[in-house]
């Protein structure tokens, strides 16, 4: 994973001001972009009926933050590719 964010936990804030806790599952660097995939972290197990989350990296104001992907084809692209990575790591 891309360092300056540290464990593998993440507190987010939407627009809103809600805080969502998200675990990081991995990162695609491209263009020196970093694109990471996120579950949220009080999810169950069990379920099956969840959304991937996908968050890149921006510069803001000097300091490296978290935004969305807004670019749906980029988006579904990075979806089957996080999605094939990591049934490459269940399947190890």
């Amino acid at each position: 994973m891309h360092e300056p964010f540290g464990s593998n936990f993440h507190t987010i804030s939407d627009s809103d001001g809600n805080d969502y806790v998200l675990e990081h599952l991995d990162t695609i660097e491209e263009d020196g972009t970093f694109y990471l995939a996120f579950l949220p972290a009080d999810m169950n197990e069990n379920d099956r009926d969840y959304g991937l989350i996908i968050l890149k990296t921006v510069e803001e104001n000097g300091e490296e933050v978290l935004a969305t992907v807004d670019d749906e084809n980029k988006l579904n692209d990075l979806f089957e590719r996080f999605t094939e990575r990591l049934s490459d790591e269940d399947n190890d």
